[in-house]
């Protein structure tokens, strides 16, 4: 499905209580729409700035982006860019797959290609150096005979009938880069868009195949349609020829949650129909129909619900007891789903973390249950082995400090059902791509060990380079990680210049991977004195490095915590000679860029410059602008008075009216966003900026991207843009 996050979100959070019964049927189209509370705001004088491309809105943007551009664009930001775009243009990338029936697939962007080519190749193939491909779709070409520019936002396919190949795929393309997308039925053997077939306007949709001829569509079909966080509220069964409008509506949810969607599980011998209502960020729904009817699986709402052909599975956000027994949160449940649905389920515990590991994700084989976990925010792979009465088995794949992830081949391909890929990175470390079949060694009792496929080359000089983790002391005692990448033998006289990354929510992760931008962006350059980088990514509260523990403790009127966490970093950093206030920059972006934003107007005193991209700023208004409404589990609701009270704390926009202590400025801030951006909208950056430019600060620019969606960017030119404006304007502001 399409979901509505920052970035990733979690399954659910609040517990509700629960019935007695396990499974509940209900009535699909059943709602109750309640407005939700509005309170008065203050007038904003720069509201008009929210007109989001009106002219005199728009003459304000271009006119900042001038000046920016003026002021960074030269020769040196020239060659820095184009050594990134060369980096993301490289043909020697690894060119990562998907494997549907015999076929590989793959979609790659480059110099000659910018929108980029959807293409295939066979196992045989795709294991030489150079992998002859079939073209399925240019995107290039489309946009160039369509006249839009048509941004891949990803393929669908039909299940094809047993023994024949996959050859019909819906094909989602963004007009701007944004969420919303066109949904258009393809046919692979013709490598054309099927004439008259499904084509859906451009929205924020949610698309299932029901079967070749039908479709489950959750996406706008006029008024009253939308949730208050402007994803679908309702879903149509679409029959081939027929108009969206006289889709049949067969699930709706209450307008206050964030959205609805249906999937068809086309497993062989596992088909069904499955309904999510997503009621918040970490809080949902799942139905399975029957008869008919949408029946409920009983779990609290902040258990994360999936299913696996005979099995259900559960993740429990918050303490989940059942018949007398509780399940931590983090862990892995599993039950047998008909069981589950009858009320004779046995619950079997797959995964309880410790206080310093957590489960990130899963995936399947045939036989064995792939497990990604994180050790103090260091890889580890698990395989479970059911037949073995569940025992877990790790996978021996290197050394701490780096990241690993297991997924499957493809379970049903019975020559290769067991088959997993593994990929390998570190800061320091370049990608490479394995593959291996879980054949449990007698000797070792353990996965076999898998044989290297492609390895991407190194993009900078790191010999010179070491990564390492430390821990900070927060402001409530908590210890709190942070890796460190710096030249070795780093004078510790308060001198690098040195680059923080941060995010601390939405239960996401920072995990280590390959520098290959950064490296000429920042860690390879030098000062007059011929320092070079250093980089620092801080695994603050919020995130999901320990779990959903870590998250929960920075949520809502504890969001502090996440700040307080990057500050200690910051801190320790200063106290420990590796920097100085002057030489520190830091960046981050989406919820990342509300942490700037709070390190901006809460601790001026520990940056030098700080890069505040895609944010969120105006706390007030958050709710009423793009996605919004979709995150107050997260951060609290501003329209209510009591959690406004607690919002306005960590409101950036609200917060420049403090005044600053004597003696203390406010660092370098570059604020930067995308006109399509449909997800944070970049009209809180906007505001950000020309009221810090209004009260006087001297030091703050503005750039805006006119297209790219929440990304910043729809192809490898613009990131290379991107990426090098954040990164030019941090360096000369903190190289000294």
């Amino acid at each position: 499905m399409s979901t509505p996050p920052l970035d990733t979100p979690a399954p659910t959070t609040l517990t509700e209580p629960t019935n007695t019964s396990t499974t509940q049927a209900i009535d699909p189209i059943a709602r109750t729409d309640v407005p939700r509370p509005v309170t008065d705001t203050p007038t904003d004088p720069l509201l008009w700035l929210e007109e989001l491309d009106s002219e005199r809105a728009m003459d304000w943007v271009l006119g900042q982006n001038a000046r920016t551009e003026a002021e960074l664009f030269d020769e040196d930001f020239a060659a820095t860019q184009e050594e990134i775009l060369k980096i993301l243009d490289a043909s020697d990338r690894i060119p990562m797959v998907t494997k549907r029936g015999q076929h590989y697939y793959n979609f790659w962007r480059d110099s000659g290609h910018p929108k980029g080519l959807w293409r295939r190749s066979s196992w045989e193939s795709y294991r030489q150096d150079d992998p002859q491909w079939e073209l399925l779709l240019d995107v290039d070409a489309l946009a160039e005979a369509e006249g839009i520019d048509w941004v891949f936002s990803g393929a669908q396919m039909l299940r094809p009938a047993p023994g024949e190949e996959y050859a019909r795929a819906l094909i989602k393309l963004s007009p701007d880069g944004g969420d919303q997308v066109r949904v258009r039925e393809f046919d692979l053997p013709s490598r054309a868009f099927v004439p008259g077939g499904f084509d859906l306007p451009v929205a924020k949709t949610n698309v299932s195949w029901a079967d070749a001829d039908t479709l489950y569509v959750a996406t706008d079909v006029g008024e009253g349609s939308l949730t208050l966080s402007s994803y679908a509220r309702t879903v149509r069964r679409l029959v081939r020829g027929q108009d969206l409008d006289d889709g049949e509506e067969i699930f709706a949810i209450d307008q206050s949650h964030v959205l609805a969607y249906v999937s068809h599980d086309s497993t062989p011998g596992f088909e069904r129909d499955v309904a999510h209502d997503v009621i918040d960020f970490y809080n949902s729904k799942t139905f399975v129909r029957q008869e008919d009817q949408w029946v409920h699986l009983d779990v609290p709402t902040d258990v994360g619900v999936s299913l696996h052909r005979g099995w259900v599975l559960f993740s429990p956000q918050t303490a989940w007891t059942r018949d007398g027994t509780t399940y931590i949160p983090g862990s892995l449940v599993l039950a047998d789903l008909g069981d589950f649905m009858s009320g004779a389920a046995t619950l079997r515990e797959i995964f309880v973390p410790t206080p310093s590991t957590s489960l990130q994700s899963i995936d399947f084989t045939a036989n064995h249950i792939l497990l990604n976990v994180l050790q103090d925010v260091s890889s580890q792979i698990l395989v479970c082995d059911p037949a073995n009465d569940f025992a877990l088995h790790p996978l021996d794949i290197g050394s701490p400090l780096h990241s690993f992830s297991i997924s499957a081949v493809d379970d049903e391909d019975p020559v290769c059902d067991d088959d997993f890929w593994l990929t390998l990175t570190g800061f320091l470390t370049p990608t490479t791509l394995a593959r291996g079949t879980v054949s449990l060694n007698p000797d070792t009792e353990g996965p076999a060990v898998p044989q290297v496929v492609k390895s991407a080359p190194a993009r900078f000089e790191a010999g010179d380079f070491e990564v390492s983790q430390h821990f900070a002391i927060s402001d409530d005692g908590t210890r709190v990680p942070y890796f460190q990448v710096s030249p070795r033998g780093l004078p510790l006289d308060g001198g690098n210049p040195v680059l923080m990354n941060g995010y601390g929510g939405f239960q996401t992760s920072l995990t280590p991977g390959y520098l290959g931008a950064l490296g000429p962006g920042w860690l390879t350059r030098r000062t007059k004195e011929g320092r070079r980088g250093s980089y620092v990514v801080a695994n603050i509260r919020g995130g999901g490095e320990y779990g959903p523990r870590w998250h929960r403790a920075a949520l809502r009127e504890n969001r502090h915590r996440a700040y307080e966490d990057f500050a200690a970093i910051a801190r320790d950093l200063i106290a420990r000679g590796v920097t100085s206030r002057e030489h520190l920059a830091a960046t981050g972006r989406s919820n990342g860029g509300l942490l700037m934003g709070n390190m901006i107007t809460g601790y001026p005193e520990l940056f030098g410059a700080i890069s505040c991209g895609v944010p969120l700023l105006d706390m007030r208004r958050y709710t009423r602008l793009a996605a919004g409404h979709s995150w107050i589990a997260e951060y609290g609701d501003p329209d209510v008075p009591g959690d406004w009270d607690f919002v306005q704390t960590f409101s950036p926009y609200h917060r420049l009216d403090d005044a600053l202590p004597e003696g203390i400025e406010y660092p370098a801030s570059l604020i930067w966003s995308a006109t399509s951006d449909d997800r944070v909208g970049p009209v809180q950056a906007r505001k950000m900026a020309a009221k810090m430019m209004l009260m006087g600060v001297g030091n703050v620019r503005y750039h805006e991207s006119l297209d790219g969606g929440h990304a910043g960017a729809s192809d490898n030119k613009a990131s290379a843009i991107m990426l090098t404006t954040s990164y030019e304007f941090l360096w000369r502001h903190v190289r000294g």
